[in-house]
């Protein structure tokens, strides 16, 4: 009875109705559901246009890229197309120029043919003329002349003087005469008759030309003769043409192929690094003079003037010098190194002047050799624009220097004095290097490096140079920016001033 109780009350439950009591609350879900739906559709309307806009960009975007691929494209054929059109112009023009330069060759081949064929035949002239007259001498010797003459006649050979100007060689004549003064030609050459005869002998079988049948060609004694003269003096070539009865341009060639026939053949001999026994030698006389031991040479750095060149101006101005003689100056460096009599055992030749001492050092083979280890436990000694190196020996540059250091200086400078004077006696002697020479700058150190080599023949030979021919030599030096590069120099070099003091190999010029 129970169980049927509960099943009723299951039946009754599932049909109960719920009372409401919200009074009038229908109505207001109703509009509650209204309002929902309303919102929905705008959310819905809204997120439609989001994705239609998104769409719309899209596309837009996509004609944009087409677009600008288009233009891509089309920017790509006209710069191909032009660059076509410039290709072709350069082609053309290039053929053009091409086609000019065959004409201009076409014009100096024929040009150089008319040329010969006029000079065969002038030379042809020339040679009839000659054996009509020599025809005619011949036979006015067979009818009443000396037979010896017929014969010089017959056999004498026709020379041409067409092309050559007869000019005066008196002077060069009388100064190659047996009987002209020693003192004149020394005085002319800086060096005497058989100082002049020695450097012939070794240049002939560089410099000696044979004779043609147009012309003698210059001898060998003339051809040295004018250039030593053109170095000595430093004469224009218009002069010295007018001296030695050559042409400009002549002179000008044999200046230029002595002096590289000086450098190649005497120079090898003349100046070159010495040896063991050579450098044991000047270290024994470099140590008598300083009591500075285990010097090989005194180093020095000139400046040769020379006219502006057209490209590195800037490299070749030489401020000191502008400065100095208030005038704008352009020079090249020439670094050398002698030996206790004067005589050059190493030179550097050529860079230009707005270099220091020691920025010019450091591009010479000198520095090339040291940096090899061949100068190992010998000095060169320099003046202070030269920095302080394991091989190079300069003098204290700082202020307040101590009585030792004083006297160090004023041993190197006795040493550097050496050298100073070597140059001076160079330019004196040669005075083509004392003022703006017409030598290009590319021939310049040929020309510089024959001055040297004949020094040296000077020197070696004894030849006393001219009073008058003194030359004041005025070198500006610079401290480099880096004096001190050794350690082991500073403590040598204070070793070596301690002993020069302290065993009496100083003086005391530097007290007064």
């Amino acid at each position: 009875m129970n169980d049927n109780r509960k099943k009723r009350r299951k039946r009754d439950g599932g049909n109960m109705v719920v009372p409401s009591f919200d009074d009038g609350g229908g109505e207001s879900n109703e509009v509650n559901q209204f309002d929902v739906q309303n919102q929905g559709g705008v959310k819905t309307k809204e997120l439609k246009e989001i994705i239609t806009s998104l769409i719309l960009l899209e596309e837009q975007g996509k004609r944009d890229d087409e677009e600008f691929a288009e233009e891509e494209r089309e920017e790509k054929i006209f710069l191909e197309t032009n660059h076509e059109k410039k290709g072709r112009a350069m082609l053309d023009s290039y053929s053009q120029l091409q086609e000019f330069h065959q004409e201009s060759d076409l014009k100096d081949e024929i040009r150089k043919r008319k040329s010969r064929a006029n000079n065969t035949v002038a030379a042809a002239t020339t040679l009839a003329v000659a054996a009509a007259g020599n025809d005619l001498i011949s036979g006015g010797n067979k009818d009443g002349g000396s037979g010896d003459q017929g014969k010089k006649g017959v056999k004498g050979t026709p020379q041409r003087r067409l092309w050559v100007k007869n000019r005066s060689k008196a002077w060069w004549d009388q100064c190659n005469s047996d009987d002209f003064p020693e003192e004149e030609f020394k005085k002319a050459f800086r060096m005497g008759k058989d100082t002049f005869e020695v450097i012939c002998n070794e240049l002939s079988s560089v410099v000696a030309k044979e004779n043609t049948m147009l012309r003698d060609a210059v001898p060998v004694r003339q051809r040295v003769a004018v250039c030593i003269w053109r170095l000595a003096t430093g004469e224009p070539l218009r002069l010295v043409s007018k001296r030695f009865g050559l042409g400009i341009s002549t002179c000008h060639k044999l200046v230029l192929e002595v002096c590289s026939a000086i450098r190649s053949v005497l120079m090898p001999k003349y100046l070159q690094w010495p040896d063991e026994e050579s450098a044991r030698r000047i270290q024994d006389e470099y140590e008598s003079i300083s009591g500075i031991p285990d010097v090989v040479g005194s180093m020095y750095t000139t400046h040769i003037p020379i006219i502006a060149p057209k490209i590195s101006v800037a490299a070749y101005f030489n401020k000191r010098h502008t400065e100095r003689n208030q005038k704008t100056s352009y020079s090249i460096t020439v670094q050398g190194v002698v030996d206790p009599k004067g005589v050059f055992t190493d030179v550097c030749i050529g860079w230009p002047g707005s270099m220091p001492d020691d920025q010019v050092l450091e591009k010479s083979a000198l520095f090339q050799r040291a940096s090899q280890g061949l100068l190992k436990g010998v000095w060169i000694v320099g003046g202070s624009g030269y920095p302080l190196m394991d091989w190079v020996l300069v003098p204290y540059t700082q202020h307040h220097l101590t009585w030792t250091q004083h006297a160090f200086n004023e041993k190197t400078g006795e040493i550097q004095r050496i050298s100073k004077e070597a140059f001076a006696r160079l330019k004196g002697r040669w005075s083509c290097l004392q003022k703006r020479t017409e030598v290009k700058l590319q021939d310049l150190p040929v020309v510089l490096g024959a001055c040297c080599v004949l020094h040296n023949i000077c020197e070696l030979r004894n030849e006393e140079m001219d009073p008058e021919l003194k030359f004041d030599l005025i070198d500006d030096e610079m401290i480099p920016e880096i004096p001190l590069r050794s350690a082991n120099a500073m403590k040598a070099r204070d070793a070596i001033a301690h002993n020069l003091l302290h065993h009496n190999h100083a003086g005391t010029s530097f007290l007064s």
